[in-house]
C-alpha cells in the first residue's frame, strides 16, 4: 500500500527548494571531502571524517526530501465554504477569547510558529471540513478545549 503525503502546492515547491539548494551544495562538500582525503593518513584525520560525516547527512537528507516528493499528494484548496488543506482560518478560543490566524497544512509542513497546523493534528482534525461559525471541541493531549472558527480563506 502506497501512503501519499498531503501538502500544499507551497510544501511542495519549499522541497523542491531545498533540494536544488543541497544539490547546488554538493560540489562544494565532495571537494572538501577530496582536499581533506589528500590530506594524509586517513585515520587520523579528523578533517576527512567531518567531511565524510557531512556528505553523508547531505546524501541522506536528498533521498529523504526525494522521497517526500515522490510520494506527494499536492491538494489545491477549493471555495467549498469548510476548513480543508490550504485554507487560512482565524480561530477564537472559547475559554480566553484569543484569536489567532492558521493556514491548515500537511504535517511536513506544519509550524506553529509560523501559523501553520496540521491537518492531522489535534486541533487540525477538530476544524477539518467544518463552516465559518461552528464551535469545535479540539481533544488534544492536555485535556479538551473549544475553538469556534471565525473565518475561513
Amino acid at each position: 500500500m502506497v501512503y501519499f503525503q498531503k501538502m500544499t502546492l507551497a510544501g511542495y515547491q519549499q522541497i523542491k527548494d531545498e533540494i536544488a539548494a543541497l544539490k547546488k551544495d554538493r560540489p562544494r562538500r565532495i571537494k572538501l571531502l577530496q582536499e581533506a582525503r589528500s590530506l594524509g593518513d586517513l585515520s587520523e584525520n579528523t578533517e576527512y571524517s567531518t567531511a565524510k560525516r557531512e556528505l553523508g547527512h547531505l546524501q541522506s537528507r536528498l533521498r529523504y526530501l526525494n522521497k517526500q516528493l515522490k510520494y506527494a499528494q499536492v491538494i489545491q484548496p477549493a471555495a467549498s465554504g469548510v476548513v480543508d488543506l490550504g485554507s487560512r482560518v482565524k480561530l477564537a478560543f472559547v475559554d480566553d477569547d484569543e484569536e489567532v490566524d492558521y493556514q491548515v497544512v500537511g504535517k511536513l509542513e506544519a509550524d506553529l510558529a509560523q501559523g501553520k497546523v496540521a491537518f492531522d493534528s489535534p486541533l487540525g482534525q477538530a476544524i477539518m471540513k467544518q463552516p465559518a461559525g461552528k464551535t469545535v471541541t479540539v481533544a488534544a493531549p492536555a485535556g479538551s478545549y473549544q475553538v469556534k472558527i471565525i473565518s475561513i480563506q
